[in-house]
């Protein structure tokens, strides 16, 4: 028996078996649930090489959060094939290279707006995606970095990564009287292709090391993935528009 037998779970944001998304999807199918992944655009065959890797067969649908017809299509492919989703994972972001890096001043809107659309916006799509689909019982899981202060290089992602932040707010608000969960895992730096590419990236990895009470691997992202099941399983019923820290307890420390 595992905490999501019955579960149906779309995860977004699988690019590589290192991915904190991968992670998820792989230990959601080892506690019973039935996974469906989700890819964009060039990085849609890259999503179905690693699937094989799962311990069990899944379907990749295609999903570009930022076109309309494609939340009606993939809402469509799920339904053909579940009565329902209990819960989606939140794992997209992405920011023009001129938003990151201590370029803050040069990024224009055109590049910030990018960013906070695909970053922070995509979660409510999600919602429109998925959301006709959910029960009482479901959740919305997303990923974050914890916005809440500013990062040295993230810049503007982290901008987007607030907006974020409050949408998963917003949202909880709105699904709450649908019994719909909506929260956010603040994960600690991991060696992810996102992490890749950040300029000065190990900045972080030496802070954490430094900082963090109970140390913190960069190579694992099993403890975050941990924190997303449980968000998707019935051991968190009355916890929405929370953001939950897997970082060592780097962020309760000062200096």
């Amino acid at each position: 028996m595992g905490i999501l037998d019955g579960k149906r779970i779309v995860v977004t944001g699988v690019l590589t078996d290192a991915s904190i998304a991968f992670s998820v999807a792989k230990l959601a199918q080892e506690e019973g649930a039935e996974v469906i992944l989700t890819g964009a655009g060039r990085g849609l065959s890259l999503t179905e090489r690693v699937a094989r890797k799962l311990p069990k067969p899944t379907t990749v649908l295609e999903l570009d959060v930022t076109n309309a017809e494609h939340l009606v299509s993939v809402r469509e492919a799920v339904a053909g094939r579940w009565d329902r989703v209990d819960g989606v994972l939140h794992a997209i972001g992405f920011a023009p290279a001129v938003c990151l890096g201590g370029t803050f001043m040069e990024a224009t809107w055109d590049d910030v707006g990018v960013a906070v659309n695909v970053s922070a916006y995509s979660l409510k799509a999600l919602v429109d995606a998925f959301g006709p689909l959910m029960t009482a019982g479901g959740s919305l899981v997303g990923l974050t970095f914890d916005a809440r202060v500013a990062w040295p290089a993230y810049d503007w992602m982290g901008v987007a990564k607030a907006a974020l932040e409050s949408t998963s707010r917003y949202l909880a608000r709105e699904l709450g009287p649908k019994q719909i969960r909506v929260n956010l895992v603040a994960a600690g730096p991991l060696r992810t292709i996102a992490a890749k590419s950040i300029p000065g990236f190990a900045k972080f990895e030496e802070a954490w090391l430094e900082r963090a009470p109970l140390g913190w691997d960069i190579h694992s992202a099993v403890p975050t993935a941990k924190a997303c099941v449980a968000l998707f399983s019935d051991y968190f019923p009355a916890t929405t528009g929370e953001m939950i820290h897997v970082d060592g307890g780097f962020h309760a420390i000062g200096a």
